[in-house]
């Protein structure tokens, strides 16, 4: 199933107290909407899922759909290293009416293959809808083989898996022994161009909340055969990529969307806002690709 190619893992917004803002969270919505995202990932990495009670996932959830209004898809990260919380998170995920789940490796308990494929075998039974694995080994501690994901992309709701593994090799493997309807996400930014190369669908970003149009055009560049032209957007466009990852995320594209006009607060312990010099650092780079973009 393709949810699009620039699918943004998006942030999200806290006020002062650290508690969700909705209002800056609706901001942010259309800000993204108009800005080059074609679906939202919501309580993701990127979204503090750690930090995120499960009212408050489901809290955030209500209030995306409800903003969103279908004009494109929401996938929510209702994955886990408990096999049963996901299956309850996931069934209330679907009652809200949200387009599709995300399903994270899980992280900590250290399962081999067949316990992963049978975890995400489990939850995909109990839901109608379409799944996307999440194979994220540097924050897992496990990562999933490629003959994994193949095998589970026989089951018919496991549509799509977002590939945070950054082995291209890997990425190849799953795509050449895939069926053509199953998707293959890079959840590198820097790896959007090369996943493309290889036969892969797009991105999930998140230097997309700051970037979004540089990375569809880069996207449509490469799909209109103007190689070259992609190649360039995407040579400009890197050192923002980069500096998103200078310290942990998301404080770096918080800090970034306060410096591009969208507020959405800072980050929760245990992560920590940026400091002076990452402030001035992550301004200068902004600043100086902004100003000199391709394309």
């Amino acid at each position: 199933m393709n949810f699009g190619n620039v699918l943004t893992a998006m942030v999200t917004p806290f006020d002062q107290d650290g508690n969700i803002d909705y209002g800056k969270t609706e901001n942010l919505i259309n800000h993204l909407i108009a800005n080059g995202t074609d679906a939202l990932v919501v309580a993701g990495t990127t979204g503090e899922s750690p930090t995120l009670s499960k009212e408050e996932k489901l809290s955030l959830l209500q209030f995306v759909m409800k903003t969103v209004k279908k004009r494109i898809p929401v996938i929510a990260g209702t994955g886990s290293n408990n096999t049963q919380a996901s299956i309850e998170l996931t069934k209330q995920a679907e009652t809200i009416g949200v387009d599709g789940i995300m399903l994270v490796t899980p992280y900590y308990n250290k399962p081999s293959q067949e316990g992963m494929f049978q975890h995400f075998k489990t939850v995909a039974e109990a839901t109608t809808l379409p799944v996307m694995l999440y194979n994220i080994p540097g924050r897992s501690a496990v990562g999933m083989t490629a003959e994994t994901i193949i095998r589970l992309s026989q089951i018919n709701n496991i549509v799509s898996v977002k590939e945070a593994s950054g082995d291209l090799d890997q990425m190849t493997k799953i795509i050449h022994e895939t069926d053509a309807s199953f998707t293959l996400y890079s959840g590198e930014d820097s790896l959007t161009l090369p996943t493309l190369a290889i036969g892969g669908d797009g991105i999930i970003s998140v230097a997309s909340h700051v970037i979004g149009n540089d990375m569809q055009e880069m996207v449509r560049s490469y799909l209109r055969g103007e190689p070259q032209n992609a190649a360039a957007i995407h040579q400009s466009i890197l050192p923002i990529m980069k500096s998103l990852f200078m310290a942990p995320s998301p404080a770096p594209v918080k800090e970034a969307l306060k410096l591009s006009g969208v507020d959405v607060g800072s980050v929760r312990l245990p992560l920590m806002p940026l400091d002076q010099e990452e402030k001035q650092s992550l301004e200068h780079t902004l600043h100086f690709v902004t100003h000199n973009v391709a394309g």
